[in-house]
């Protein structure tokens, strides 16, 4: 399986940190956060890794090389302006592949999430290993969190494994999930896309499973939420 680091951002709200700094290298515990992904990717056996970046992106590639130092083998997407999620995946489909794979975001701090268990979620046979048909396979899978102080409103329901667009209660997507490539089908390379919308709409047809992760998971979205982690994390130097 390949996985996809967003990590073109700007990271508006955390400036003036990234007016000088990909958002992505900022650190936790001594660490930038985009590492603890690449480390943990690593762990779990995922070594085939696309990173894209737009604003400041060649510090990414000057910190991280080919990854041979972490084991791993990263390749970039590099963008002239950010394309959005959804664009960056239709703007890096000829490094991705044709099979299901890892995207997640790089500002975002789970050190403890086991990336192993997402590889056989997007299965095309049950477990007696008969054939889902095309039209009923889920098309993506996604890890959901208890809804953070800044976005108590949530954005998906989950009944059993099946995401819904309403219901109760609302959970809050992790920015962790699975794809088929061909969810991306319709948007041209270099175009700007969401990814929100394109899994809803794929939700609503019923296609897109997903769990609830109950770990440790941050969204680092401002200075002050960056400073806050750090100091709950004072003396745990990775």
């Amino acid at each position: 399986m390949k996985a996809m680091i967003f990590a073109a951002g700007r990271g508006e709200r955390m400036r003036p940190l990234t007016d000088t700094c990909p958002k992505p290298l900022l650190k936790v515990r001594g660490r930038p956060l985009i590492v603890w992904h690449v480390l943990n990717l690593v762990r779990a056996g995922i070594v085939d890794i696309i990173i894209n970046h737009a604003h400041l992106g060649q510090q990414i590639e000057d910190a991280l090389g080919d990854g041979s130092r972490f084991g791993a083998t990263i390749r970039y997407s590099p963008e002239a302006q950010a394309l959005e999620t959804a664009g960056a995946v239709a703007q890096a489909r000829h490094l991705l592949g044709d099979a299901p794979f890892l995207a997640i975001s790089g500002d975002i701090y789970c050190p403890y999430f086991d990336f192993a268990q997402v590889k056989g979620v997007l299965a095309d046979a049950d477990m007696w290993g008969n054939p889902y048909p095309v039209d009923q396979r889920d098309i993506a899978w996604l890890y959901l969190v208890k809804n953070p102080a800044h976005h108590p409103q949530g954005d998906f329901a989950l009944n059993l494994y099946s995401i819904s667009n309403q219901g109760e209660p609302l959970w809050t997507f992790a920015n962790i999930g699975v794809y088929r490539p061909e969810m991306f089908d319709a948007i041209p390379p270099g175009q700007h896309a969401k990814l929100g919308p394109l899994i809803r709409h794929y939700a609503e047809r019923g296609q897109v499973g997903g769990e609830v992760f109950a770990g440790d998971w941050t969204n680092v979205g401002t200075s002050l939420q960056l400073e806050q982690l750090n100091q709950a994390n004072a003396g745990l130097r990775a």
